[in-house]
């Protein structure tokens, strides 16, 4: 004797999946200020040297939160990609 389990399948979450992101999308992941010092391989006082220096954007204020879209973390990258090339 045996028994099946029949389960619905649950629509695919680009968040839960880490899928890319769709650029249309409204909901764009945000990331911590640690967050976004690990993904440039930085220590966080650095991160928020470049902040103040405007290398790195300003955050996004959620009440006493700080956040950055990912996609302006990965623009500082590619930013100082072209500035190496154009060297």
């Amino acid at each position: 004797m045996s028994i099946t389990f029949e389960f619905e399948e649950e629509p695919n979450d680009p968040l839960e999946t880490n899928a890319p992101l769709d650029p249309s999308d409204a909901l764009e992941a945000l990331m911590t200020a640690r967050e976004g010092a690990d993904l440039l391989a930085v220590s966080l006082p650095t991160f928020w040297r470049r902040v103040a220096d405007g290398t790195i954007p300003p955050p996004i204020k959620l009440g006493r939160l700080s956040r950055w879209p990912r996609s302006e973390i990965v623009a500082v990258i590619s930013s100082a990609k072209a500035k190496r090339d154009n060297a």
